[in-house]
């Protein structure tokens, strides 16, 4: 299938590694031009360079998302070198486990700043260039636990639930102007985020052992998802076979969510 994205002009946000940089990988597969940031240099700068051995067009420049100036900068900066853009996705995120008792209000008001206000200011500083080329699409990268709270996921379940709200409200507000707003909701997907949740939860068993465990008893399919997995998805969506879709909310997750 050509989904057409040659020539089509990319930002990925939380691009230097897990689920960001297979994204990347993808788009650029397809033929699409793409600009990554992330918070380290190193890990950046070393995706970076691997994802330009494709040949492809790649920027990488470091942004904290939970900065408004540092988004504005990169966005600037990757428009400016790509010459426009059509295409954002907002993968920028990080899990943080923990149930009502365990967390506070900074870790609220942290989680908040990476997912929803992420989404929210990478949007909005996006919005005049996919004005400018005449349309576009914004993919966000959520979690099923916005549609299924996972107590022991609490900070994410009640961010992530905003999030769809954000993603169904724009998508409402920008289909008149061809911009096309979807999410993508993951369920257990192995990325390096599930490094830190295995050495809090079960250190003692090895990685294999421990993802296997987790998947066992919540999705139907038995096993992680694997990051390419979800990459071609949300490359689908950023192409013109999936112009008439918007404010879509699809989950990759195998079978785990249990609702309708």
């Amino acid at each position: 299938m050509d989904l057409q994205l040659t020539g089509r002009r990319a930002i990925v946000t939380g691009g230097s590694k897990g689920l960001g940089a297979a994204i990347a990988r993808e788009l650029l597969a397809e033929g699409a031009a793409v600009a990554i940031c992330a918070r380290h240099r190193d890990e950046l700068e070393a995706t970076a360079e691997e994802l330009r051995q494709t040949g492809g067009r790649v920027v990488a420049a470091v942004a904290d998302v939970t900065s408004p100036d540092q988004i504005q900068e990169f966005v600037d900066q990757a428009v400016g070198e790509l010459g426009g853009l059509d295409v954002l996705v907002n993968n920028a995120g990080r899990a943080h486990p923990g149930n009502f008792g365990s967390l506070t209000d900074a870790d609220f008001q942290a989680d908040l700043e990476v997912k929803l206000f992420a989404q929210l200011r990478c949007s909005r500083a996006s919005l005049p260039h996919l004005r400018a080329a005449g349309g576009g699409a914004i993919i966000n990268i959520n979690a099923i636990y916005g549609r299924q709270p996972d107590p022991d996921f609490f900070a994410t379940s009640v961010d992530r639930a905003a999030c769809l709200a954000f993603n169904k409200a724009l998508a409402m507000e920008l289909a008149p102007e061809r911009i096309l707003v979807n999410s993508v909701n993951i369920g257990f997907v192995r990325t390096p985020q599930w490094d830190n949740i295995h050495q809090r939860r079960a250190p003692q068993l090895s990685e294999d052992e421990f993802l296997a465990q987790t998947a066992s008893g919540e999705v139907p399919l038995g096993r992680f998802g694997e990051a390419e997995e979800v990459s071609g998805l949300v490359a689908f969506l950023a192409s013109a076979r999936a112009s008439y879709i918007t404010g879509a909310s699809i989950d990759v997750s195998g079978g785990m969510g249990r609702y309708v």
